[in-house]
């Protein structure tokens, strides 16, 4: 059995930014396809990357925790959410409760509490503490966009009557003698259905719908103090909503007299009148933003989380920031719309009196110094506080944007950072007004993140001969990136780049454009040395010749050109210095084709020269002579690339007919024809010194294949986009794709034996593993095919079953069955020595020998040996782990736990598994009679020991509130307390302290002024 090496994926490198984006003001945290790069926006470099071996599954969104700035909920496309850490960069904990791509995450305001919305339309609320899912709440029929939780407004209860907008005050930081928060109550979801949902986390139901767009509603921000909702919608439209406080204070049940019934003169004193439960929320009105004519979606809208900022993502390239007037702002500004109405009617009064107009101007003026609330309309509408503070137009489309948090360095300033979707990042700082008054500010661009990736789909890719660099091209830009940093060394501009090689030497590089130009760069000045018109239409490939004298290019002009290397001496810059020598193309020849020219390779020994046209076959031309040789004619569609063995004894060729052939160049007949992607095969190459080649496609897929059993060997997935390019190590130790995801990839060779057969049932398992099973999509139709809903529950369970959840009920069905062998056994030793007359041939029967697994655990009972084993299957995974369980296996596990709680031991978990099996499994246990024994037992126990853990608990705080008491007192005591023991001349410990003494020692340090000693 012939057996090959394994290739493995490095780290992708190229990237900036794929998604969205979080800045903390110096550091910028990015998802870049599977990984999350950590970035120094100042300096330009990569200062971590958070990457977990084996992920295939791409970044969708990112959210950082509020009150613990080093965790991060990471979002991925395959529905999981991880928990990173960002000082060891590594998962905390995973939950998986999601079908499809997580869209929406949101923490509550304590971090303990994290919310996820998906593609598959649920809301799943996690607690992170315990690392569980605690509820899916189901109501939205499409995508979820945004979350936010939400909590009463603090201090509410002292003046809950009091709802009106206008008295809602700015946000400030400053705000140190405010009421705590409240813990979070309610949840607001939007979707694509175009409806905001709030949610009562305590009934866990939905108590508001507002169809909130007449499109998608695309986002949202939520102003916690003044409980106004701002969402964003398709075609530009953005509007406010007013969140009831006494909804979320006291809930639904709060209702209001309907006040048009009451002033209703019409209706009989004994008829009640009626009423109608309130609102959670309703409409104000629609925003006007700078640039009405926009229709672009509103995909982000986000208020800073410390200062009265509003930021709204409004255009391809544009972002309107807004900043929130305060209340004095809002005063003066109602005071001049009423002078201008003051106006108009003493224009309309003008001939009917003067002393009239003065009573109602001294009527006006008496409202205006009372404030808002007296005002004729009886409202400030909310959106009269935005002011423009300024629009930012970026260099690239959007992707997202993020608010920096206000530091003492920037007080007053706002800096943004703005993730495009050219894969670069872009950091602006908005300096504050000169007034109130003031036009719109200008935003400063500080910095600007692009030199490490490319801003356009990797084209072509080199390899040097030493292995040492990478040359890679795109549209625009051509690249040198260092194999083993994968550092970007140099960076220069070209057109639309189709093809690249490196010259003999390695210093200089060629490339091909489509415009036809032939770019010739200097390495060690990285500068253009010669533009050459080489083609009149795009030059599709390049190569160099086996000789290293010359190369050919080949273009949709339907020529093949063929250039010698030159050197030529220009004048030195300086005077009297010796002539500069400089590399140079002449054109020597010229093939005329009869179609288009795609791809053109010379034979490893330079005997033969081949060519790939559009009408879809291959010819073969001697290289010296170009006479023909060859016509390789089989496939259905354009060959868009070609190689040949480093023996010239093989071609292979790849077409957009998803084949790759493999031909003999001695007869030109072909070996096989294998079907290889299913899309487009782009670009194929063969490894030096075999026949063993690799293959890229627009499938994503790269493929390793034998060129003489015509067997695919490996196939690795990585690239989130189409692969483009392809290129092969000199020393075949490496691979080098280049994608439409903007990656470069470098898949190593490993020592790492290969067996087909084994490669083939990996590829099964990973397909069954990644096929739906019925455990994590049980949910059932929500549509039956006659258009009829089918009813479910609003809250449900989280629950997925993955491979990981499997394998842990794997290993409790093991362990309890090791359990009951052993128990049978020593059952079994027991009856053996019962039996026995005398005790001393009771004491010669043979202990029974035990498996093997207990001398890992220091030869535990077979009980304790079960709770170590549940309890190393982490918490996120341990219900779905339970639901594997026969329910026979449960109720041997329920009298596991008997044991647990007789013994006292981890009774967090015991107590865990206990009532989830419970709540599964009801019904079954209450009709099982052989159990009933067991769970009175298991009452008794379990009761006893949560009364000691109850009373240990209280022990202990009671001790921790007694020490914190000690310390706040001693706190403020102890330095008046030596002071006033050392001037008392004691000089020792023993001397008693006057309070009175104390106390003028407090009260003369309140009146000390603090001087500063300035050195110069």
């Amino acid at each position: 059995m012939k057996s090959y090496l394994r290739h493995g994926p490095t780290e992708a490198f190229g990237l900036i930014a794929t998604g969205p984006a979080v800045y903390d003001g110096r550091k910028a945290y990015c998802p870049a396809l599977e990984d999350v790069l950590v970035w120094d926006v100042k300096k330009g470099e990569q200062v971590a990357m958070w990457h977990e071996t084996g992920l295939r599954a791409l970044v969708t969104c990112l959210s950082r925790s509020p009150t613990d700035w080093d965790s991060f909920a990471v979002g991925y496309a395959d529905g999981s959410v991880r928990i990173w850490n960002a000082k060891t960069q590594s998962v905390t904990v995973t939950f998986n409760g999601h079908k499809t791509g997580v869209t929406a995450l949101a923490w509550d305001a304590d971090g303990t509490r994290l919310a996820s919305g998906a593609r598959d339309t649920d809301v799943i609320l996690w607690d992170v503490v315990g690392e569980v899912g605690l509820f899916r709440l189901r109501g939205h029929r499409d995508q979820i966009t945004s979350l936010a939780f939400v909590a009463p407004r603090p201090g509410s209860e002292i003046d809950s009557s009091d709802s009106n907008v206008d008295n809602a005050t700015t946000s400030t930081s400053a705000a140190t003698s405010a009421p705590p928060a409240k813990p979070s109550t309610h949840l607001i979801s939007s979707s694509k259905d175009t409806f905001i949902k709030m949610w009562n986390l305590t009934t866990q139901h939905c108590i508001e719908t507002v169809v909130a767009h007449r499109s998608e509603a695309w986002s949202f921000a939520y102003d916690a103090d003044s409980n106004v909702l701002v969402s964003g919608g398709g075609e530009g439209e953005v509007k406010c909503w007013k969140v009831d406080n006494e909804v979320l204070l006291r809930g639904v049940a709060a209702v209001v007299e309907d006040e048009e019934q009451a002033r209703s003169s019409s209706v009989a004193a004994s008829a009640p009148p009626k009423k109608k439960l309130k609102r959670a929320i309703s409409p104000i009105a629609a925003l006007s933003l700078p640039n009405p004519n926009h229709t672009h979606n509103i995909t982000q809208i986000t208020l800073h989380s410390t200062l009265p900022v509003l930021a709204v993502h409004s255009g391809e390239r544009a972002i309107d920031v807004f900043r929130l007037r305060t209340e004095e702002e809002l005063r003066k500004k109602l005071a001049r719309r009423r002078k201008r109405e003051r106006e108009k009617k003493e224009k309309g009064k003008a001939g009917k009196g003067k002393g009239k107009g003065k009573a109602v101007e001294g009527e006006d003026e008496g409202e205006d110094e009372d404030g808002l609330e007296v005002a004729p309309d009886g409202t400030v509408e909310w959106r009269d506080r935005l002011a423009v503070w300024s629009t930012i137009r970026t260099s690239g489309k959007i992707k997202n944007f993020s608010f920096a948090p206000e530091t003492l360095k920037t007080k007053g300033e706002v800096q943004i950072l703005a993730s495009l979707a050219n894969n670069s990042l872009e950091v602006y700082n908005l300096p504050p007004p000169a007034s109130s008054k003031a036009p719109a500010v200008e935003p400063i661009k500080m910095y600007t993140l692009d030199l490490p990736g490319h801003r356009s789909d990797v084209r072509c890719l080199a390899v040097s001969s030493d292995d040492q660099l990478i040359a890679s091209a795109s549209h625009g830009s051509l690249k040198l990136w260092n194999v083993k940093t994968t550092r970007c060394v140099r960076t220069m501009d070209c057109g639309y780049a189709i093809c690249c090689s490196f010259l003999p030497g390695d210093r200089h590089i060629v490339v091909g454009t489509k415009s036809g130009e032939l770019l010739l760069y200097d390495l060690s000045s990285s500068s253009l040395l010669e533009t050459f018109a080489a083609h009149t239409a795009p030059l599709w490939s390049v190569h160099v010749r086996p000789d290293q004298r010359g190369l050919v290019t080949g273009s949709a002009d339907k020529d093949v050109k063929f250039w010698d290397f030159e050197v030529r001496q220009i004048p030195s810059e300086i005077e009297g210095g010796a002539p500069v020598r400089v590399l140079t193309l002449a054109h020597v020849r010229t093939l005329k084709m009869t179609d288009d020219v795609l791809a053109v390779k010379y034979s490893p020994d330079g005997r033969l020269l081949a060519v790939s046209l559009l009408d879809s076959t291959v010819k073969v031309f001697y290289a010296d002579t170009l006479k023909f040789f060859l016509s390789l004619y089989g496939h259905k569609l354009p060959v868009l690339s070609l190689d040949i063995s480093s023996d010239s004894k093989l071609i292979v060729t790849c077409s957009a007919d998803k084949n790759v052939k493999i031909w003999g160049l001695d007869f030109g007949d072909c070996h096989r024809s294998l079907f290889a992607h299913d899309e487009s095969v782009m670009q194929v190459a063969f490894e030096r010194g075999s026949h063993l080649f690799w293959s890229v496609g627009k499938d994503r897929m790269v493929k390793y294949w034998d060129g003489d059993k015509f067997e695919c060997i490996q196939k690795l997935a990585g690239h989130s986009g189409e692969v483009w390019a392809l290129a092969v190590s000199q020393k075949a130790n490496f691979v080098v794709t280049g994608s439409h995801d903007k990656s470069i990839r470098v898949w190593e060779k490993t020592d790492e034996p290969l067996f087909l057969e084994e490669e083939r049932e990996r590829e099964l398992e990973e397909m069954y593993a990644n096929a739906s099973n019925p455990r994590g999509d049980r949910d059932e139709l929500r549509v039956l095919p006659s258009g009829e809903e089918v009813p479910q529950d609003e809250a449900t369970e989280v629950s997925k079953s993955t491979t990981e959840t499997l394998m842990a009920g794997e290993r409790i069905l093991e362990a309890l069955e090791i359990s009951e062998a052993d128990k049978a056994a020593l059952a079994a030793y027991e009856e053996e020595k019962r039996r026995q007359p005398t005790d001393e041939m009771a004491s010669r029967v043979p202990h029974p020998t035990r498996n093997p697994v207990f001398s890992m655990y220091s030869n535990c009972s077979a009980e304790e040996y079960v709770l170590k084993v549940v309890k190393a299957i982490p918490a996120a995974q341990l219900q779905d782990a339970l639901l594997v369980l026969p329910f026979g296996r449960v109720v041997q596990l329920i009298e596991h736990i008997d044991v647990w709680a007789h013994r006292g031991w981890n009774l967090p978990l015991t107590s865990r598994v206990l009532f989830f099996l419970l709540r599964t499994h009801y019904s079954q246990i209450v009709a099982t009679r052989a159990l009933r024994p067991t769970m009175v037992a298991l009452k008794s126990h379990l009761r006893d020991a949560l009364k000691k853990q109850k009373n240990v608990l209280g022990y202990n705080l009671a001790a921790l509130k007694y020490l914190q008491r000690q310390h706040d007192s001693n706190k403020v005591a102890e330095f008046y307390e030596q002071e006033v023991l050392g001037g008392s001349g004691g000089g020792g410990g023993g001397g008693m302290v006057d309070e009175k003494a104390v106390r003028e020692m407090i009260e003369k340090s309140a009146k000390k002024r603090k001087r500063a000693a300035l050195r110069t």
